[in-house]
């Protein structure tokens, strides 16, 4: 390591953080307290780590840092989700949502600055892509969120308990910004510092990836580090899904049914969630419906429906009330296991399919986003 190099120490899983130490002479031990003061205390400066070697604080101050992305701006919902802006540099900003709830805190973290995806329901396809974020940046939102939520007495209503109490967050979703398995590799390094012991202790059935069909991706997550997996299906068959998720061209939904079977051999949970958003006169006919039971007959799922947060540039709209409860009792009927995401942070634009950012798109990904004529069914096509 030459003098130059600055290390972010969000940036290291437990077993670089432990090979940075044994370069200094350290034992495991000492990686694992200070693993234990970023975390799990938030403690960004070395000085008030008071149970290290005076020593190792120095090489730590001349050598590493713990800096999560800059604040651009904090915004607050009514219902107490909250939407942190983070700064990623060269005009690109990302975003992270916490939402509270009586029996846990939920946050929601960006994998990348934009998306390659290009899902014609969601605002941050529509930003185009810029680039991957780094492991730091990734835990470096929950870092910052924990340490937020601590601060701010209003967390205390989460009622964790209190093997919990050094954290706000009890769960995390990688289904903010960006398509996490595309930028797998520090994404599976931010996975085990969310579930390693000795910094953020999540179980795995609290850590959630969700994913619009990155096969090869899925089964190496499921030899890797296997956590709880959700699936962005939102259509029933091909043809629907290659309109509106544009991956399913190349991981058509056989090939997706399949990978999805050989994680659930390695799952922390026995079935994998499958979100379906609700669009009104696009995928919410009873045909669909039907359609999704046969899809529930090959892998065990249960499914979130998710009514859609309207944004300008999609032009498609919110299946009604009534539609949504009917297409959702037609599941039930059948035996599946079904729930309605409940809409949080609407007025923040912090809802599901709302995260935009700023991204510097570098892809002019979204002249190829498909024109609204083309994804809409007509509800006298379905009936």
């Amino acid at each position: 390591m030459s003098g130059a190099e600055t290390i972010n120490v969000l940036g290291l899983d437990p077993a670089s953080l432990e090979a940075l130490v044994a370069q200094w002479g350290g034992k495991p031990f000492r990686a694992r307290q200070l693993s234990q003061w970023v975390h799990q205390r938030g403690v960004d400066r070395f000085q008030d780590m008071s149970d290290l070697a005076k020593d190792f604080r120095a090489r730590l101050e001349a050598h590493c840092v713990v800096q999560a992305p800059p604040l651009n701006l904090e915004k607050r919902s009514a219902d107490g989700t909250r939407k942190w802006l983070f700064d990623m540099g060269l005009g690109n900003a990302i975003e992270t949502v916490f939402i509270p709830e009586d029996d846990r805190g939920t946050l929601c973290i960006s994998s990348q600055a934009g998306c390659t995806v290009a899902c014609p329901f969601c605002s941050t396809g529509y930003q185009g892509f810029s680039r991957n974020l780094s492991t730091a940046e990734i835990v470096g939102q929950l870092w910052y969120a924990n340490r937020a939520l601590r601060e701010d007495p209003a967390a205390a209503r989460l009622g964790a308990p209190p093997e919990e109490s050094h954290r706000a967050v009890s769960n995390v979703v990688m289904m903010g910004m960006g398509e996490p398995l595309l930028n797998y590799d520090q994404v599976l390094g931010a996975l085990r510092l969310m579930l390693d012991d000795h910094a953020y202790g999540l179980s795995r059935r609290r850590v959630t990836v969700s994913t619009s069909g990155v096969v090869p991706m899925i089964d190496r997550l499921a030899r890797d580090c296997p956590v709880a997996l959700a699936v962005s299906l939102h259509a029933p068959n091909d043809e629907l899904r290659d309109r509106l998720v544009p991956l399913n061209r190349k991981h058509p939904l056989d090939e997706l049914l399949d990978a999805c079977n050989r994680y659930l051999e390695h799952a922390p949970r026995d079935f994998i969630t499958f979100e379906y958003i609700m669009l009104d006169g696009v995928n919410d006919a009873d045909e669909h419906a039907r359609q999704l039971i046969e899809v529930a007959r090959r892998v065990r799922c249960k499914f979130n429906l998710i009514p859609f947060n309207p944004f300008p540039q999609s032009g498609l709209r919110r299946s009604p009330a009534a539609r949504i409860r009917l297409f959702s009792q037609r599941l039930v009927d059948a035996g599946l296991v079904v729930t309605v995401r409940k809409t949080r942070g609407d007025d923040i634009d912090a809802a599901c399919g709302q995260l935009a950012g700023e991204v510097r798109d570098r892809t002019r990904i979204t002249e190829r986003l498909p024109d609204r004529a083309k994804i809409v069914i007509r509800k006298k096509e379905h009936g």
